[in-house]
């Protein structure tokens, strides 16, 4: 999976198409990441104890990571992404449009 926590990305298909959003959580057996702001549901919670609030909370619910693609930090476009080494020697990240590491 090239998609990391903290990485911003847009989301290309869904009902929440077009949105950006940073990465929250990502589930690479399952495939799938967390994206702030993005596929919220809502979850019912009932109050355990006698201090706790009950109520409706908003959720993030995950969504797969091939709907999803990486918004590069310079040229601010969603692009795919490569890799090459620099010059340290260490394999780092390249957008695809503009050649700026990630």
């Amino acid at each position: 999976m090239n998609i990391r926590k903290d990485d911003k990305v847009v989301v290309l298909s869904g009902k929440d198409k077009g949105k950006e959003g940073k990465i929250l959580t990502v589930y690479p057996k399952d495939g799938k990441v967390i994206v702030e702001g993005v596929s919220v549901g809502k979850r019912h919670k009932k109050a355990r104890r006698q201090n706790e609030e009950s109520g409706i909370i908003r959720v993030e619910t995950p969504i797969y990571a091939s709907k999803v693609m990486l918004v590069c930090p310079k040229c601010s476009k969603g692009t795919r992404i490569g890799h090459k080494f620099n010059e340290k020697g260490e394999k780092v990240r390249v957008c695809k449009k503009c050649g700026a590491e990630m």
